[in-house]
């Protein structure tokens, strides 16, 4: 096939956000809003370019604080959320060669879209169609949904840095996830497992961790505190007690804030300690894409000390774009995991694109385990 061999595409939505909101609810509620989407014309692409028709979108954490501009890296408004997504490539440059039109995709959130660097960061996934270079496609593993080939990359990679990469956790270690039923807590515990350790799940709910026990953790601890109390509830006998009084040997928190606390009591003498992310004090960063961090967690010397910790600070991305040679094994090995069937990305929630308010309100209440996805 070539390029040319397709009628002409018709118009479609996307979703705009207009200006950063001091917080994500704000923006979600007074900034954005679904626009009509012209077509992608062809005549303004390079011959390296794809359009994908977008089928799935997946509604991450990032994707939230972006909207406030309270995650890392910005996307100049207006722009068009959404980091993941997959579809169906239904045009492709004349120098395209390894995908044909009507193959089934992924796009890779670091090469294209509003976390991406390049000419590529106009174009999100909460939209009709995206544009991509063919360097950032990837053909949808056997047996994947659309919606769980949009969850794979960020959530899998994220815990192939964390807990091989920084944590070097090893078969028959023991280690605490924090926010298990999460979409990064999720892949973290499937990937713990593939290496041959112990996991120790913990979140607020019963009915999440059930789900998260039923997709591989060993152990599954609810840490929300009695009613009327604030903070987290006391785990660290818990946590001694399921590894005979010695403590895990890596913490992977994602969660920040009060859990941290009671993390580093619980760890054996000379852990890993993986900071992953602070979904817990979100509004550690001002709102509004204002730099500086007036509410910075903060982690107690004291027991850092006393304990031998290695602290280790995981962001993915940073590091990625550092040092980019970090991300062949990385890639390849959440590639050859997904081609077998090792791993699987759990989506819980499925909204269509015109309730993409409703659907990033679900992530940012804890309403999702795993993956939550759009369906323009």
């Amino acid at each position: 096939m070539h390029s040319n061999d397709l009628a002409p595409l018709t118009s479609g939505s996307r979703v705009v956000v207009a200006q950063f909101g001091e917080t994500p609810l704000e923006a979600i509620d007074q900034h954005a809003s679904l626009q009509p989407m012209p077509a992608p014309d062809p005549a303004t692409l390079s011959a390296q370019d794809v359009i994908v028709a977008i089928k799935s979108a997946s509604v991450g954490w990032v994707d939230l604080l972006m909207t406030s501009g309270q995650y890392q890296h910005m996307a100049k408004p207006p722009y068009c959320p959404g980091l993941e997504y997959a579809g169906v490539v239904v045009w492709r440059g004349a120098e395209v060669s390894d995908f044909s039109l009507g193959d089934r995709v992924l796009v890779d959130g670091l090469l294209a879209g509003p976390r991406s660097l390049g000419d590529y960061q106009a174009y999100g996934g909460y939209a009709s169609y995206g544009v991509a270079p063919a360097s950032a496609l990837q053909p949808i593993p056997p047996g994947y949904s659309f919606d769980e080939a949009c969850n794979l990359l960020g959530n899998y990679e994220t815990a192939y840095h964390c807990l091989i990469a920084r944590g070097r956790l090893q078969r028959g270690e023991t280690v605490l996830i924090h926010g298990a039923s999460g979409s990064t807590g999720l892949a973290a515990v499937q990937v713990a497992k593939l290496l041959g350790a112990t996991v120790i799940a913990t979140g607020r709910s019963d009915e999440k961790l059930a789900v998260v026990k039923s997709l591989g953790a060993d152990h599954v601890i609810n840490c929300r505190p009695t009613e009327g109390v604030s903070g987290v509830r006391k785990f660290r006998d818990e946590v001694k007690a399921l590894t005979d009084g010695r403590g895990v040997d890596v913490v992977y928190d994602g969660v920040g804030g009060e859990i941290s606390l009671e993390s580093l009591r619980a760890v054996a003498f000379g852990a890993r300690y993986l900071i992953v992310g602070w979904a817990s004090t979100p509004f550690v960063a001002q709102g509004k894409g204002q730099r500086g961090a007036p509410n910075a967690n903060v982690l107690p010397t004291n027991l850092i000390m006393m304990k031998g910790l290695d602290v280790l600070g995981c962001p993915t991305v940073i590091s990625t774009v550092n040092d980019p040679s970090i991300r062949t094994a990385r890639l390849a090995q959440v590639l050859a995991w997904s081609e077998s069937g090792a791993i699987r990305p759990h989506v819980s929630h499925v909204f269509p694109l015109a309730q993409f308010k409703e659907a990033m309100r679900a992530k940012w209440n804890g309403e999702v385990i795993g993956g939550c996805v759009l369906h323009p």
